[in-house]
């Protein structure tokens, strides 16, 4: 049984003469009417009754026809699919982040990516300390939302954010009321780190050294951003983070106190061009619209 003798089927069915069928089907009717005898034949049983004005479905045809819509049908969801994959428009694609990832970016591009690949589902992936970087080049996400500074050679890249730095303070420090602060004003507090993330990277973000050639006072330890939290909030090292970070890790016991003299985080990106398929293409072309970019 083939699906083009379902499909004739359902036209004679559907048109009730054969004839007529025929005509939609634009093959001849001496065709089309060979075409019902053999399935009738391999069947086993009369699918039509014929009769001067036309066909008229016997019982067993209209049992069969329901069933033959649905295989049709099926058939025509295969297809669909099949093609979805083949042009892009549906398959998955990983994206991996840290902490507050793209900030306030992030939602609207996943939005956009949505909009113009419906059938696609976005997988997304957190990491710690500037691991988004490694997990790319091993394969593990196909996309990332990359914190500067972080090795990118051999990848591509697209600009999509500049955000200042914060401090994260316990409710109750000292400094904890401040309207904003300075690295000289910070020079007294212990900074949380990580052994995590490669020494350069930590550095940068205590800025140590300091523009004054002092050095940092380093506080606990930490693996992930919520130990981090938990040291803020225990007093056991301040941490300067992101802007990003103080509207995605609100908390009552953690106060965020902007800094005015420290260089922006910068925020990328990034997929490697070599394996790129058209999800990342397209998830590419959601950021660009985002940011009002041409392709």
């Amino acid at each position: 049984m083939e699906l083009r003798e379902l499909r004739y089927f359902v036209a004679v069915a559907d048109e009730r003469h054969m004839g007529r069928a025929a005509r939609k089907l634009f093959i001849s009717q001496p065709s089309l009417s060979h075409t019902v005898r053999r399935l009738e034949h391999e069947l086993g049983v009369e699918l039509f009754t014929r009769h001067p004005q036309g066909m008229e479905p016997t019982a067993a045809g209209l049992a069969l026809l329901e069933h033959a819509r649905r295989v049709l049908r099926a058939a025509e969801v295969f297809g669909e699919v099949a093609r979805a994959y083949a042009t892009g428009d549906a398959g998955r694609l990983r994206l991996g982040f840290e902490a507050s990832g793209a900030g306030i970016l992030g939602p609207r591009i996943r939005a956009r990516f949505a909009a113009l690949r419906p059938g696609a589902d976005l997988e997304l992936k957190r990491y710690n300390w500037g691991g988004e970087v490694p997990a790319l080049r091993a394969g593990e996400v196909d996309v990332a939302y990359v914190w500067l500074p972080a090795d990118l050679t051999g990848l591509a890249r697209l600009r999509l954010a500049e955000e200042g730095r914060v401090i994260a303070l316990p409710a109750g420090h000292p400094l904890a009321g401040q309207a904003a602060l300075t690295l000289a004003e910070i020079r007294d507090v212990p900074l949380a780190w990580t052994r995590a993330a490669p020494r350069n990277w930590v550095r940068w973000w205590a800025v140590d050294p300091r523009p004054d050639g002092s050095t940092v006072r380093w506080g606990a330890e930490n693996r992930n951003a919520e130990e981090m939290l938990e040291n803020v909030a225990a007093g056991q090292g301040a941490s300067i983070a992101p802007a990003s970070m103080a509207a995605f890790y609100a908390r009552p016991d953690i106060v965020w106190v902007p800094l005015t003299d420290t260089e922006p985080l910068r925020i990328e990106l990034a997929w490697d061009p070599s394996t790129a398929g058209p999800l990342v293409t397209a998830f590419v072309g959601a950021a660009r619209d985002v940011l009002g970019r041409p392709n």
